[in-house]
């Protein structure tokens, strides 16, 4: 593993051969403007969230999708839906040191496994196409839709209608914006991953630019099932060597599935890597 971050991943990244990937360590300089709380990314503050700040069974705690399923059970689809737009929706949050960084370039396409809307606001200004992933929909085989984005508000558009040269967005975990849908529960993640496996969950012109592209995963834990299924059907159709991955403690069965799949290791955070670009200060003034 390198401390220094290879001058060939910028070089891929700015002439768009390497795709951001975007976890929950992306925002964890992200707080509520009002209490300074930190903002619900990974999976086991998004479960204490849910659950009005308590500690869940430890079966539950052990992912969000497993705690979601049993709130959706007790409570209903909605109420999963109803915390999502709270959090995401409603609540002020400090704009992500590593946002700023995508605000100042603009890469073609991103990948965004968070559910806020941080990165749509990076693009605030400029016509953009928004993928977001949908579950357990009767309408339609395909598990997403696609808005466009004209510089002021969003618009739903079929795949035929989508401008093949503006930038990319793809939440496939959803977002509030510009309607609520969302992969939470374990539900949704086995309908939607099941549609994922059968190419019914991105649209054909994503799967054709996405064609040799490497990937950079930023903030991305992969320690757990749900994401990396959702992750290596993403990214299907990339080279043998898949790309790099940020992990400075990576665990023993996180360093094996990096082997098995083509990620290599680089052993810095997502702070650490802001402050090798020239970021240092900006992440102080965020943290």
């Amino acid at each position: 593993m390198s401390s220094e971050l290879p001058k060939e991943i910028l070089a891929g990244l700015y002439n768009n051969t390497i795709v951001p990937y975007l976890g929950s360590g992306v925002l964890y300089d992200s707080v509520d403007k009002i209490t300074g709380a930190a903002i619900p990314a990974d999976s086991n503050s998004l479960i204490l969230a849910m659950n009005n700040g308590k500690p869940m069974a430890p079966k539950l705690m052990y992912e969000f999708p497993r705690a979601a399923m049993n709130q959706e059970l007790k409570r209903g689809r909605n109420f999963l839906k109803q915390f999502l737009h709270k959090t995401y929706a409603e609540t002020q949050w400090s704009r992500a040191a590593l946002h700023e960084w995508l605000a100042e370039w603009k890469p073609q396409y991103v990948i965004d496994i968070n559910r806020d809307t941080q990165l749509q606001d990076s693009y605030a200004d400029e016509e953009h196409t928004l993928i977001c992933g949908v579950a357990r929909i009767t309408e339609s085989q395909f598990r997403y839709r696609i808005y466009h984005y004209d510089g002021e508000q969003y618009f739903e558009i079929s795949e035929q209608e989508a401008n093949k040269q503006l930038p990319i967005l793809f939440k496939p975990m959803g977002t509030p914006r510009p309607n609520d849908d969302y992969i939470a529960s374990d539900a949704d993640y086995v309908d939607y991953i099941t549609e994922l496996m059968g190419g019914f969950a991105i649209p054909n012109f994503l799967k054709d630019l996405r064609k040799g592209k490497q990937y950079l995963l930023l903030g991305m834990p992969l320690n757990r099932d749900s994401e990396r299924m959702v992750m290596s059907d993403i990214s299907y159709d990339s080279p043998e060597a898949k790309g790099w991955v940020l992990n400075k403690n990576p665990t023993a069965k996180e360093t094996r599935y990096c082997q098995r799949i083509g990620l290599e290791i680089i052993d810095m955070d997502v702070a650490e890597f802001l402050a090798s670009l020239g970021y240092s200060e900006a992440v102080k003034q965020s943290a």
